[in-house]
């Protein structure tokens, strides 16, 4: 499991994240919901290590996550990705191979072979000369999500992968999720909209700078932890099974 114990963040003396403790089962799809501000972003990039100023100790079965790194796959938000960068398609999966090849060690025709199989699981494979610059938001996604599936990892990290895509693109990276998830992989997906909460995830983590509850969807997905992650924020929103909660 992925053992979290007084995981703190601040920035620039304010609170980010405050006495995060919990331990998270392999083998799950995991959502990371709360409102706007509440650290969810923070959250998976403090495990990760990326985020340095933070205190508390995060572990993968009693080994430091940092030096998991390799088995532990981050798509980050498309916001943090500089598209300016000219790189194809094809080349940008391959560096989800890097991670996993030995040192001065340059991917070779297994590595290829297995980047051009990743293409073809979100159906990208069409694009495989085209730069990033040109694609859609949906179409970016998937090559995301491809990179990720190239690095053969464990424990996926995925920040907002829904936000901005089309249909067709987020039923592709839901079905894949899906069958990572009956591989054995973990899945933690920081996730902002409430309606999809009970379709896409075993469990649910809601933040608001504090853990509000963690468990499995079923049981942790009220409208009382809700409504103390989300208050009155703007909106209000009808979950199935739970009557109208305040979502921004």
């Amino acid at each position: 499991m992925i053992q979290i114990s007084q995981l703190n963040v601040d920035y620039f003396g304010n609170p980010a994240l405050q006495n995060i403790e919990m331990d998270i089962p392999l083998g799950y799809t995991i959502g990371i919901i709360g409102p706007n501000g509440a650290g969810k972003s923070t959250f998976i990039k403090s495990l990760l290590g990326v985020i340095k100023k933070r205190t508390g100790i995060v572990r993968v079965n009693g080994t430091a996550l940092t030096q998991e790194r390799k088995n532990i796959a981050y798509v980050p938000q498309k916001s943090e990705v500089d598209l300016t960068f000219p790189i194809t398609v094809r080349d940008t999966v391959l560096t989800g191979t890097y991670p996993k090849l030995k040192l001065f060690r340059r991917p070779e025709k297994k590595e290829k072979a297995y980047v051009d199989h990743c293409m073809e699981l979100v159906d990208i494979s069409d694009l495989a000369n085209k730069q990033i610059s040109n694609l859609s938001g949906g179409q970016l996604q998937r090559v995301f999500i491809a990179r990720a599936l190239a690095q053969q990892a464990d424990i996926f990290f995925l920040d907002e992968p829904f936000v901005g895509i089309d249909l067709v693109s987020e039923k592709i990276i839901v079905n894949l999720l899906k069958q990572l998830r009956e591989q054995g992989k973990t899945i933690l997906i920081v996730h902002h909209d409430l309606h999809e909460v009970e379709e896409y995830f075993d469990k649910v983590i809601i933040l608001n700078k504090k853990l509000i509850a963690f468990g499995d969807v079923s049981s942790t997905f009220t409208t009382e932890n809700i409504q103390s992650a989300y208050g009155t924020s703007l909106g209000t929103i009808q979950i199935r099974g739970l009557g109208d909660v305040q979502n921004d």
